[in-house]
């Protein structure tokens, strides 16, 4: 495993970030895996939280950099994104999916299934596993219960149009580890 990341690792913009941490290792409490899918949003992009300015539900987009953004998708999944750009900006990038490698009994526990591939292939499964609650949202993600490490080597990228939204469904930051079978949807 690479480096543990600081706040200033998350301070460019949103689609850069998201493509830097393809392959990367995110755990929370020991529980969790390599990146292989992320998504980019940015305060101008219509399909942003932050689009409309700061409300009480995404004002952690606008906080520093290097924090967990926390919501409610659907009103039943926790999804996890990593706030970045600079203080005040509201950008972030939602992690869609992991590939398992640490505490895959507890996340079998969690999701109620065994085959590993689809413990963590999309963002609701991926907070399930891990236990995302509301609690995390604000935290600093260079200190406990999270650990994210830099990959320990480039990986190879593929890019494509944002799934599971209506609004700028063509902006293409979708970035996925190619040829993983963990993402939660094949890239064209």
């Amino acid at each position: 495993m690479g480096r543990k990341l600081t706040p200033n690792d998350f301070r460019g913009d949103s689609h850069e970030v998201a493509s830097t941490l393809i392959g990367a290792t995110l755990l929370i409490d020991g529980v969790g895996g390599r990146i292989v899918e992320t998504e980019a949003y940015d305060r101008e992009d219509a399909a942003s939280h932050s689009f409309s300015g700061p409300t009480p539900r995404n004002e952690v987009m606008f906080g520093p950099p290097g924090r967990a953004y926390v919501y409610r998708s659907y009103g039943i999944h926790w999804c996890l994104n990593f706030v970045c750009n600079d203080e005040g900006h509201g950008a972030g990038v939602l992690i869609r999916a992991i590939e398992p490698t640490h505490g895959i009994d507890l996340m079998r526990a969690r999701r109620g299934l065994d085959d590993v591939r689809l413990l963590c292939s999309g963002p609701g499964r991926v907070g399930q596993a891990l236990g995302i609650t509301r609690e995390l949202n604000g935290c600093r993600l260079d200190r406990k219960p999270f650990q994210v490490l830099a990959a320990p080597e480039a990986v190879p990228v593929v890019t494509g149009p944002r799934i599971g939204i209506t609004k700028a469904m063509h902006v293409p930051w979708r970035f996925g580890l190619a040829g993983s079978r963990f993402v939660s949807r094949r890239f064209c």
